[in-house]
């Protein structure tokens, strides 16, 4: 059996083996999944980044704007007393 296709072991599988489109379709489906959730994944990470860069945004305007009261209430509590004699 010289001659046969299956004693032959180099070369590409696809010469030797038979085709299967339905195989060859769920390979291909795979594959798109694949990507769609290694792309689902990084816009996930960019969103969480983005998310963490405004939270921290958001509390930076909170504290400032408590800083700010807090520095008006402190000027209205001792501007109402004598000032020191110089």
């Amino acid at each position: 059996m010289r001659g046969s296709l299956r004693g032959r072991t180099s070369g590409s599988r696809f010469l030797y083996e038979p085709f299967d489109p339905a195989q060859a379709r769920v390979e291909t489906l795979e594959r798109v999944l694949d990507e769609r959730w290694a792309a689902l994944e990084k816009a996930l990470t960019q969103m969480e980044n983005g998310v963490e860069r405004m939270e921290r945004r958001l509390w930076l305007v909170v504290f400032g704007v408590a800083g700010a009261l807090s520095a008006q209430i402190a000027a209205k509590l001792f501007g109402g007393l004598a000032p020191l004699p110089h």
